[in-house]
């Protein structure tokens, strides 16, 4: 992903032009270049998709008519390997310093307190039995010599795909370290043992945290699948969302906006205050599952494609059955967002301030009017919290953003394994996809399968 910045707008019917091609006219390579994406506030986000290695490099030119901009061409020296190209880079270091990698991330460094050494014989012995019966939604990995096999426990375990695809993908991109780990795919947090009890806490792998629990926090299946599609090039993720903000600010509509399922109570109490407060507030629930009882008293919404969300200045973010998972979505729009105070969290949180990204509304919600009144009536104040919660989110939730986290985390679960890790009676290989479409030629020397 190529994050170019313009500093003027388009006019007239003159278009920006983005050509692609490699640095040696003897390598001809075929790649996808879709239309940019204009975040309406001088900047474009350009992506591409590459369908072969380009050992000499990449020359990416941006042009506003016949015309070089910015500081076009960008120069991508080689090799360069598509998404599907199997070809870890070795020093895991190196990889990280061309990704810009932050050398902190205060939630790995929050989550692993609790975890100064990690026994994965304790875990043998405890996992299966608190976590994997049959209602349970557990996956066991071993990663040895950059290879993935895994069991699962328990029998809602089908959101496996999203873990074995990210795990995948980075295992083509870096020497992963060699551990052993249970990821949890059910949406609640599921440790709660105390650090200072006996026996203490097992250092479970999950996608959303609560103040309550200690697992070990990843970007959410929902931001990872996203980020992925972002590389293939889809319309609904992380990236494409930024092209798609609706108006501008001052031609939004001035009420606070939701959308959802039943899957928590103060949703419908959204539904009931929008009933009573039309001018300031439109909820609507889409699918009744929890209280299907209420549909005929509060009705049934009809569904509204994400992208009209924004034709709303304010977005109000209420937990679902955990951390609401449009919330990453929700900022990258450019809308105020209202959020529900709550005990869910997910691997950004911390970087963000209320007040300042985002306005926080209390768990009952007793405040909401009363907040949507204040932006109504401090617009400017409003428009630039909006403004930086959009800009931190972009920072936090770049693809390459994602790739650090996961790697981070799964470094720092390495170094603290008490024991080495083994592959277990019961797990099966995950094999990397074999993309006959898209050949990859690894320029990289890389010990052969026997070695490995």
């Amino acid at each position: 992903i190529v994050d170019i910045f313009f500093f003027f707008f388009l006019s007239g019917q003159t278009l920006f032009k983005v050509v692609i091609k490699s640095l040696s006219p003897k390598e001809l390579v075929r790649i996808h270049v879709p239309k940019p994406l204009d975040r309406n506030d001088g900047t474009f986000l350009m992506r591409y998709r590459m369908y072969e290695t380009v050992s000499e490099g990449l020359k990416i030119e941006v042009l506003y008519g016949d015309e070089h901009v910015a500081q076009s061409p960008y120069i991508l020296k080689g090799p360069v390997y598509h998404e599907y190209c199997e070809c870890p880079e070795g020093d895991p270091q190196a990889w990280q310093k061309t990704l810009s990698c932050p050398t902190k991330e205060p939630q790995i460094a929050k989550d692993f307190a609790s975890f100064p050494s990690i026994n994965l014989q304790q875990m043998l012995n405890e996992v299966p039995k608190r976590f994997g019966d049959e209602r349970g939604a557990i996956v066991h990995y071993t990663i040895l010599n950059n290879r993935i096999y895994r069991r699962s426990l328990g029998k809602y375990t089908d959101f496996k795909m999203f873990s074995d695809e990210i795990l995948l993908s980075l295992a083509r991109k870096v020497l992963l370290p060699d551990l052993e780990f249970y990821i949890n795919l059910g949406d609640w947090p599921l440790e709660h043992r105390q650090v200072n009890e006996t026996p203490g806490p097992l250092p479970i792998i999950s996608w959303c945290g609560s103040l309550d629990s200690r697992d070990i926090i990843l970007p959410t299946y929902d931001i990872t699948h996203s980020t992925l599609e972002a590389m293939r090039g889809v319309t609904n993720d992380l990236l494409s969302i930024q092209g798609n903000t609706g108006p501008s600010w001052i031609n939004k509509t001035e009420k606070a906006f939701f959308r959802g399922r039943d899957s928590r109570e103060e949703r419908l109490q959204l539904v009931q205050l929008s009933k009573e407060n039309p001018e300031l507030l439109d909820a609507g629930i889409t699918g009744y599952f929890f209280f299907q009882e209420k549909e005929k008293e509060l009705g049934k919404a009809k569904l509204t494609g994400f992208f009209d969300f924004f034709k709303y200045k304010y977005q109000v973010n209420v937990d679902g059955t955990v951390a609401a998972y449009r919330y990453p979505y929700l900022m990258l729009g450019d809308s105020l967002v209202l959020k529900q105070d709550s005990m869910y969290y997910e691997h950004f949180y911390m970087a963000l301030t209320p007040w300042k990204h985002y306005v926080p509304i209390k768990r009952n919600l007793s405040d909401l009017l009363e907040k949507v009144k204040w932006a109504k009536e401090n617009d400017g104040e409003a428009r630039k919290i909006a403004k930086e919660g959009q800009l931190a989110a972009r920072e936090l939730l770049q693809p390459h953003r994602l790739f650090c986290y996961y790697y981070g985390v799964l470094q720092k679960y390495a170094e603290r394994q008490s024991s080495k890790p083994k592959i277990r009676d019961g797990m099966e290989l995950v094999p990397q996809s074999d993309d006959n479409a898209s050949p990859c030629r690894c320029l990289r020397e890389r010990p052969s399968r026997e070695e490995l």
